[in-house]
């Protein structure tokens, strides 16, 4: 059977594990999401979630400057302890981020962060266009929503595909170290600066 973008999504965001690992599971459980989270229990994998809400209070600033001293970035990685702070996973971790923050450009950490205006106007930029392109009045909200889940993963770090490796988003890459290192995590904010371009948002 076909598994949907919003299942893979649901299963993603109660577990904490990547996007293939989620639709083989959903495969496996003909779709049925209870079903592919005990699947994904029984290997181990749905780890993450448990570890989301815990306080992070611990954590590193990160920096990437890339050849050229033209682009760069400062990120925030928050952790539950100094101890895994120090270890050589969750500094990969930060690293990469920076890396990505610099080569991909997020406007902000998580969806929540973008603001009602900005909303506002790719919702109506996005309409218009659904419009003029001969669309039915009747489906255009729901093309608006699509396309406004796209823009979300353009603008928000969490949720863009990490450019090492597309085929996980950064909330995958950090669901991955949360499972492996037992602690919750969180990406704070960030800076990306690069020379003749305007401050982008923190947050």
């Amino acid at each position: 059977m076909a598994i949907t973008a919003a299942a893979v999504k649901e299963l993603r965001d109660k577990t904490g594990v990547g996007m293939m690992e989620c639709k083989s599971a959903l495969s496996e459980a003909e779709g049925n999401v209870e079903k592919a989270v005990e699947i994904l229990r029984k290997k181990g994998m749905a780890k993450a979630a448990k570890k989301v809400g815990r306080a992070t209070k611990e954590g590193l600033v990160f920096s990437y400057i890339h050849a050229g001293g033209k682009l760069g970035a400062i990120v925030e990685v928050a952790c539950e302890t100094d101890f895994v702070a120090k270890t050589e996973q969750f500094q990969e971790l930060g690293h990469s981020i920076a890396m990505h923050v610099a080569a991909a450009s997020p406007d902000v950490v998580k969806r929540e962060h973008v603001s009602t205006e900005a909303l506002d106007k790719e919702s109506e930029i996005f309409k218009v266009q659904a419009l003029n392109e001969g669309k039915p009045e009747a489906i255009v909200e729901k093309i608006v929503s699509g396309r406004l889940e796209k823009y979300y993963k353009e603008v928000v770090l969490m949720e863009q595909p990490f450019v090492k490796d597309p085929d996980k988003t950064i909330t995958d890459l950090l669901n991955e170290t949360i499972s492996s290192l037992g602690e919750n995590m969180s990406v704070t904010r960030f800076q990306r600066f690069a020379v003749g371009e305007s401050v982008a948002n923190a947050e």
